[in-house]
């Protein structure tokens, strides 16, 4: 189940935090709860890209997207996401997450996001490519970053990033059934 009481924690929380330039850093702070387990009693590889929302969404709120999307009548979705899950995040340990908009192509933003451990050791590292989306299909960035209030070129998307995006175009949609 979507941890609803818990986003709805970090929005009230984002809601008297400043705003932040599109490529400012959202920082908040997560429990990883038993609910949050796998049978290893580590964090599940899936409850943590639904945890990852609960940074995604004020980092929204802050960069002036979701005020963009409401105004007019936008939605966002994720079109893909690339993972690194490198370290155990354990029953009640506390990680602190840092969200951040690495930039955007014609069609994608690109938002970087981050789970540290108290002793400093990266336990995970993700970028989502999101799509702003209208009636009619995606709505181009050009258009997004205006609602923004962006008056700035996009910038160049980390080496790694750009590979991995010329991976995805390679790879075939749908995929075979086998």
């Amino acid at each position: 189940m979507f941890p609803f009481i818990r986003m709805a924690k970090e929005i009230w929380l984002t809601r008297k935090q400043p705003p932040l330039a599109h490529d400012g850093v959202h920082v908040s702070h997560h429990m990883c709860w038993p609910w949050d387990l796998d049978m290893w009693n580590e964090l599940n590889n899936g409850r943590t890209l639904t945890l990852l929302d609960l940074g995604r969404f004020p980092l929204a709120m802050r960069t002036g997207l979701i005020g963009a999307l409401r105004r007019e009548r936008w939605r966002l979705t994720m079109a893909g996401v690339v993972v690194r899950y490198r370290r155990r995040i354990q029953t009640f340990e506390r990680v602190e997450m840092h969200s951040r908009l690495i930039g955007w192509d014609r069609r994608f933003l690109y938002i970087e996001q981050s789970l540290w451990k108290a002793d400093g050791d990266c336990a995970t590292h993700a970028v989502y490519r999101a799509a702003v989306t209208d009636r009619n299909g995606i709505v181009g960035t050009d258009r997004v970053t205006v609602a923004m209030g962006i008056d700035a070129a996009a910038p160049e998307l980390p080496v790694w990033v750009q590979h991995w995006l010329r991976a995805e175009d390679e790879r075939p949609w749908p995929p075979e059934r086998g």
